[in-house]
């Protein structure tokens, strides 16, 4: 990455708010890049992905080129269109795999998935941006939802987004705009969905019934910081036929359990 940290410091620096916080202008670009073809369904050529990031073309072949050079970026010789490279999942499966919260929360994962026949996932939140999926154990069954590790699912959607909504120190406002981007199968009101949101701050655990995805139920239950905001969660995905009211409380109870035992873990899950 040297020559995009090079071209950086032969940019104007200007101010920013907060302590010691400067613009690194080539740097914030070539995450743009990343993340505009983290998001494409196929590749992009230099001009497409200059259009969409209102940049010059010349500067962004050149840190195309470089992400390149660093296994980041892959360029198809023929097309001259760009994907994310190999090195991309290299950093990926590092940050994954460093343990912590992964290592410690497999386990449980695996006994709820074996018990019940599910997938059950430990996630991560950001905010109110996305969830990323930071352990998986998946079941057999034929759920219309493909989940690997380092999956991002925006924050707000189904039994995960409920936890992050109740237990977080969000305003309606930013609930609401927030919800108002999401896309679900089978939709709810926004008022429906934050009566949905309390009680599952009542009761410590959401549940989806085929909102997210029509015939899959999702339930979910928070891990909490010293503030009781989500750190961490865990969700149990399955087919909803599979999942009448009674194994749904069943599976809730697991989970909660999980989850607090996770709780008095948390300082070392960082």
């Amino acid at each position: 990455m040297r020559r995009i940290l090079e071209e950086a410091n032969s940019e104007p620096e200007k101010k920013l708010a907060g302590p010691r916080v400067r613009p690194v202008p080539a740097v914030t670009r070539s995450i743009a890049i990343l993340r505009l073809l983290g998001a494409s369904p196929s590749p992009l050529g230099v001009k497409a992905i200059a259009d969409e990031l209102d940049l010059v073309p010349s500067t962004c072949l050149h840190i195309l080129r470089v992400l390149v050079d660093e296994e980041l970026l892959k360029v198809d010789p023929a097309t001259k269109r760009y994907s994310l490279g190999p090195g991309m999942l290299a950093l990926a499966r590092s940050a994954l795999k460093r343990g912590g919260f992964n290592d410690v929360v497999q386990p449980y994962l695996d006994d709820i998935s074996a018990k019940f026949g599910v997938t059950a996932m430990g996630v991560e939140p950001s905010g109110l941006k996305h969830m990323v999926v930071k352990s998986l154990a998946a079941s057999e069954l034929p759920i219309s939802l493909h989940v690997e590790l380092g999956s991002q699912f925006p924050a707000l959607i189904s039994a995960t987004g409920r936890c992050v909504a109740a237990f977080g120190n969000f305003s309606t406002d930013e609930l609401r705009s927030g919800f108002d981007s999401l896309r679900w199968q089978n939709p709810l009101s926004f008022d429906a969905w934050l009566k949905e949101v309390n009680t599952t701050r009542k009761r410590g655990f959401g549940v989806d019934r085929g909102n997210y995805i029509a015939g899959v139920t999702v339930i979910a239950v928070p891990i909490l910081d010293s503030k009781q905001h989500m750190a961490f969660g865990l969700a149990a995905v399955g087919l909803t036929d599979h999942l009448n009211a009674s194994r749904v409380g069943m599976l809730a109870t697991e989970l909660v359990d999980a989850a607090m035992e996770l709780t008095s873990r948390l300082p070392s899950l960082r």
